[in-house]
Parts: C-alpha cells; sequence; structure tokens
C-alpha cells in the first residue's frame, strides 16, 4: 500500500496540467517486444486487482457528458500463437469460440469438456500462458504450487496434445540460435546473440525470450496497426494499455454504441491471422465501474 501511495496518490496529482487532465507519455521504444511503454506517470501498472488499486483507477474518470470505453482484445497472444503455429487443435478451439483454458483443460488433465472444474481452468490458463512466455519447469512448479513430477507431466501433456505449438517453439529457437534473432509475423526484429551462450543460464533466458518475442512483438503490431486506423475515428483515444484500448466517447443518444461498433469492427478486422480477434467492450463513468457492451 505505501508504495501505492507514494506512486500514485501522493504522485499522480504532479502531472495535471493547466487543462485539468493528467498527461503521461507513452513510448515506442520503450521495450524490447514492441510493446508501449507509459511514464511520467506509468499509467500501464495501475493495479486492478486489489481493492486499493482499484480505488486510484476510479479516480479516472470521464468528463461530464462523456463516457470512459474500453476495448480489451481477448486473449491475444494465444490467438497470435495459433496463427503462427498452425496448431490445429488450438485453431479450431478459437475458430469455433471454445473458451481456451477450458479446451486446455480438457486436453492436459484427459477429462470430457463438461467434466472440466474451475481449478482444472485455473491451472490450464497459468500453463498456457506459462508456455507463449517461455517458462520452464521450476517456474511452471511455483506459479501452479505443485511438485516437479506433476509440472513435468502437465508439460508434457500439453506439447504432446498441441504438437503444433511445440514444433514451433522448437523451431523459433533452432532459428534464432542460427541467425541470431527473432521476428515478429511483420518482420520486426530482436537480436538475440546470448541464444549461443556457453553458460547455460544465460542461454536459456535467452530462449525464453526467443519464444516470447515473436508472440508478444506481433500482437504489440496489430494493436499499433488498430490505433493508426483509429486514428480520425472520432473518439478520444486516452490511454493504451497493452491489449486494452481506452477511449472517451460523447455520451449522447446512441452515439457510444455506434461508436463502439466502429471501434471494435476496426479493432477485429485484422487480416495477418488465421484465426479471428475478440474485443471485449466495456463503458462507464471511471475506469473500474464499467458494463459490458453488447455489439
Amino acid at each position: 500500500m505505501s508504495k501505492l501511495t507514494s506512486t500514485y496518490i501522493d504522485n499522480l496529482p504532479k502531472f495535471v496540467g493547466k487543462d485539468a487532465r493528467l498527461h503521461a507519455s507513452f513510448n515506442q521504444t520503450g521495450t524490447t517486444t514492441g510493446r508501449l511503454s507509459s511514464s511520467e506517470p506509468n499509467l500501464q501498472n495501475i493495479p486492478v486487482k486489489s481493492e486499493f488499486g482499484r480505488a486510484v483507477r476510479r479516480a479516472f474518470v470521464a468528463p461530464i457528458g462523456w463516457k470512459l470505453v474500453s476495448f480489451d482484445y481477448s486473449q491475444i497472444e494465444l490467438r497470435v500463437v495459433a496463427s503462427l503455429s498452425g496448431d490445429k487443435k488450438l485453431k479450431e478451439a478459437f475458430l469455433r469460440g471454445d473458451d481456451i483454458h477450458a479446451k486446455v483443460a480438457s486436453e492436459v488433465f484427459n477429462v470430457p469438456a463438461e467434466k472440466v472444474t474451475g481449478e482444472m481452468r485455473r491451472r490450464a490458463k497459468i500453463i498456457n500462458f506459462g508456455i507463449i512466455y517461455g517458462m520452464g519447469i521450476n517456474s511452471l512448479k511455483k506459479n501452479l504450487e505443485c511438485g516437479r513430477e506433476e509440472a513435468e507431466s502437465f508439460y508434457a501433456e500439453y506439447m504432446s496434445d498441441f504438437s503444433g505449438v511445440a514444433g514451433y517453439l522448437e523451431k523459433i529457437k533452432k532459428e534464432v540460435s542460427e541467425k541470431g534473432f527473432s521476428e515478429t509475423f511483420f518482420k520486426r526484429r530482436r537480436y538475440l546473440p546470448e541464444i549461443n551462450s556457453p553458460i547455460d543460464f544465460i542461454r536459456k533466458e535467452a530462449e525464453r525470450m526467443a519464444v516470447n518475442a515473436p508472440i508478444q512483438g506481433t500482437a504489440a503490431d496489430i494493436i499499433k496497426m488498430a490505433m493508426a486506423a483509429l486514428d480520425d475515428v472520432g473518439a478520444r483515444l486516452i490511454i493504451q494499455v497493452h491489449d486494452e484500448l481506452l477511449f472517451e466517447i460523447k455520451d449522447s443518444g446512441d452515439t457510444i454504441k455506434e461508436m463502439a461498433t466502429v471501434i471494435k469492427k476496426t479493432m477485429e478486422s485484422d487480416k495477418y491471422l488465421d484465426v479471428p480477434l475478440l474485443v471485449d467492450v466495456l463503458a462507464g463513468q471511471n475506469w473500474v465501474d464499467m458494463e459490458r457492451i453488447k455489439i
């Protein structure tokens, strides 16, 4: 709580301009994967899970006569993995509109979809994101709060069930080892000479980065292209938090729904991936108390 107080409660007012608005910087080259970063202040790192963090977010309110509208890509990095790897099971699950974490739980735990429990789904979610972030057995064990043998079993089961993903990850490591760099779908490079280091922990860290960079980087490229396409949409883009765009939209008649429909359609109209993108839309007077808009 003391960190939140010093970072946000005490610090945020310093960045409010003469127009009574808070002004932050968004940096195009602030990360190695291509994601935007935010500074002075960092608006991408305000907690959302703790009550105190949510209280900070509630301080972000729309002007009178406007509403905040959030457009959040649903599981975009997993969709990128499905497309780049060509994994048949993963692609089909997204094409059907399945709950992807429940689908993975069904495969990994060898149970029918209707028998998947909440705990199984929670663990599958950790496995899903752990794999694409290059998480090893030790990290998987820690995050799943299980023994090493069980973590190894989950990892092996996932790689067996989603062999397209497994093959893709190994291919990436091999290519980066040979070329010295990874690439996003759009050919933006990240150089990783450390991948050929004779020092084990340095090499493994580079392998983790090699796996993650094309996935997170491709997702970052897609959202930046969406931002460019929406530059003159007629709504105010005020914050980008990685997979989320936060707009201010005038609250007049059907304006919010009409504008949200255009923005959602633009964000979902990616022509590069062969799995559909999905954007969740929420609206409210502040950045916490928001309701879903059906479009």
